[in-house]
């Protein structure tokens, strides 16, 4: 279990963003609804629309009592209103979470477990060639950007060689069911998947293969070939386990870089995300859907950390008796 410091950190952690989500619209000058909505939202609004935010925001109460309706609202599972969109952000955002929650997870998994792989190969092989071609093709490829990367897959796959759809999750008006469906809905996540996990791979490689070669020269490394055992239990037993414990620390850190890289890869491929979503919110001003999503990756983020804290000690017992 993570310890009562590492829990009182979180709770800060999260307080802070909650502060953070609810006071930098505020500090903006001019009238609050047109901070949080926007001056031509709130041209178009009618009166009756303005009293109802201001009641639902306590607007015309003092500035810790309007916080505590905002906590009191969230705790609801009241986000907000979207003008643009003309429904709760909170309704509006779930529209699109599972089609990035899709993509962002296969590919954070993949890339993962490729970094963690390719990066104990690698290192059990320091100095070969098969250590510096990968070496050289994975820093090659960390210094393209995610949508880069998308648009080279995009023109490659999708124009040059027409394999891959170009838009969309699904084939509109197709009427598919069952495996179908899932074989189309893979054909469209295909290209954003690979986008997003070619260019996070490299942090997960590089960390797990410097690692392996600190823990290759650890004394209980002698001990374990003392012992007589086979080569494939000293490389993934006992050097690879130990080389992929930074690489799960590293996890709800790398978690927020591919969410920011799939609101542009959705973008490239016009996938229907969070990303495609926070960009029409942006084109329309809507900021309380800007809102919503800030604070939905902000939680993801120390949610991933929080399971990475309950999980460490039982892949590294030594972690419990640390204290």
């Amino acid at each position: 279990m993570p310890s009562k410091h590492s829990l009182t950190t979180y709770g800060i952690a999260f307080f802070t963003i909650l502060a953070l989500n609810f006071f930098l619209p505020r500090m903006m000058p001019g009238n609050p609804l047109a901070a949080i909505y926007g001056d031509e939202a709130l041209v178009a609004m009618t009166a009756d629309l303005k009293a109802h935010l201001v009641a639902r925001f306590a607007l015309d109460q003092s500035l810790w009592q309007q916080f505590g309706a905002y906590i009191a609202s969230l705790f609801r599972g009241d986000l907000g209103w979207s003008y643009s969109f003309n429904a709760p952000v909170l309704k509006v955002i779930l529209g699109a979470l599972p089609w990035t929650l899709l993509v962002v997870g296969t590919s954070l998994i993949l890339s993962t477990i490729l970094g963690i792989v390719l990066g104990i190969e690698s290192g059990w092989r320091r100095g070969s060639k098969t250590d510096r071609a990968m070496l050289a093709g994975l820093m090659s490829l960390n210094g393209f950007p995610d949508f880069f990367l998308g648009l080279v897959l995009l023109i490659v796959f999708g124009v040059l060689l027409g394999i891959a759809p170009l838009s969309g999750a699904l084939t509109p008006y197709s009427g598919l069911s069952g495996l179908p469906l899932l074989f189309d809905i893979f054909k469209h996540m295909a290209l954003p998947v690979a986008a997003l996990t070619i260019a996070h791979l490299a942090g997960g490689y590089l960390l797990t293969r410097n690692t392996m070669i600190t823990v290759l020269k650890a004394p209980f490394m002698t001990t374990a070939r003392a012992k007589g055992l086979s080569q494939k239990t000293i490389k993934y037993h006992h050097a690879g386990r130990n080389s992929m414990l930074p690489v799960l620390t590293m996890t709800g850190i790398w978690l927020g870089r591919v969410v920011t890289g799939a609101l542009f890869v959705e973008l490239v491929f016009a996938y229907p995300g969070v990303g495609q979503l926070t960009y029409q919110a942006l084109l329309s001003r809507d900021y309380p859907v800007i809102q919503g999503v800030f604070l939905m990756v902000a939680v993801a983020v120390l949610v991933v950390n929080f399971a990475v804290d309950l999980l460490y000690p039982k892949l590294d017992p030594r972690v419990s008796h640390a204290h």
